[in-house]
């Protein structure tokens, strides 16, 4: 528990709806009865996104239930557009995992992470609520394996002008080459320091991407966390991995998720 409190402080908002969805390794259920992705993973006595919600103010968690009706992981001035909500990852879509479309804990920061070093700062914002602020509109999902024990990874889709998801992928190509030694960032006066930053050798498809690990820290715990950011047009798929239970193994985004996360971008357009 020590060590998903001081990840949900390390990663406070795109964690909103995943922190517990990777503690079961329980098969998939046949059926689920919520295609937006709420319902409790086998052995779960709540949402799947609930493991956060008794944290600290930076602690993210289920707030709703992620109903038909619920915009659930969206961010931005409305609903997502219709486009955005079929790019985004529903339950049914990956055999053995669960998918959760809650919305994060009211208790949890809003904003982007600042970083305490101008080059790094696009690496703090990814881990914010949408990659950079130049996202029109953001769908977050949490994604759970149900595979390999602890495994999470969470999902979301932006919108962008081309121009401006190209500039973000650039940004974040800089970025990882310039903070190899490391920056801390700040939400709401949460603070998680990220250590060795390593572009990572990914290969997935898309127009252009980048990938890379960090060893996150904060409160005697540290995370190791991997991420990989592909453009798609103007749309930008952000995924992120990382083992809750704890544990210094390096997690990767499972190559299944990138494809099919990728695949539904294509196939919304």
């Amino acid at each position: 528990m020590k060590a998903r409190t001081a990840t949900a402080v390390l990663l406070p908002a795109l964690l909103s709806a995943m922190v517990g969805c990777g503690s079961t390794n329980t098969p998939a259920s046949a059926k689920d009865p919520d295609p937006k992705g709420s319902a409790s993973a086998p052995g779960q006595p709540a949402t799947a996104g609930s493991a956060g919600a008794s944290g600290p103010a930076g602690s993210p968690g289920s707030a709703g239930t992620g109903g038909a009706g619920d915009t659930g992981g969206t961010t931005g001035p409305g609903r997502a557009s219709s486009r955005l909500e079929r790019s985004a990852l529903q339950q049914g879509d990956l055999a053995g995992y669960q998918i959760s479309a809650n919305g994060k804990n009211p208790n949890a920061p809003d904003g982007q992470p600042q970083a305490d070093r101008k080059a790094c700062q696009p690496l703090a914002d990814i881990m914010g609520d949408k990659p950079d602020p130049a996202a029109r509109e953001t769908v977050n999902r949490g994604i759970g394996s149900q595979k390999q024990l602890g495994l999470a990874v969470s999902a979301s889709v932006s919108s962008y002008a081309e121009s401006d998801a190209k500039t973000l992928i650039a940004r974040l190509k800089d970025a990882v080459a310039a903070c190899a030694g490391g920056f801390t960032a700040t939400v709401e006066k949460q603070s998680g320091t990220y250590r060795d930053v390593k572009a990572a050798d990914y290969r997935t498809g898309g127009d252009e991407s980048v990938s890379w690990t960090t060893t996150a820290a904060a409160e005697g715990v540290t995370a190791q966390v991997h991420l990989i950011v592909v453009r798609q047009g103007d749309t930008v798929m952000r995924l992120m991995a990382l083992n809750v239970t704890g544990g210094h193994q390096t997690p990767q985004v499972p190559h299944e998720v990138a494809d099919k996360q990728l695949q539904k971008v294509r196939a919304a357009r």
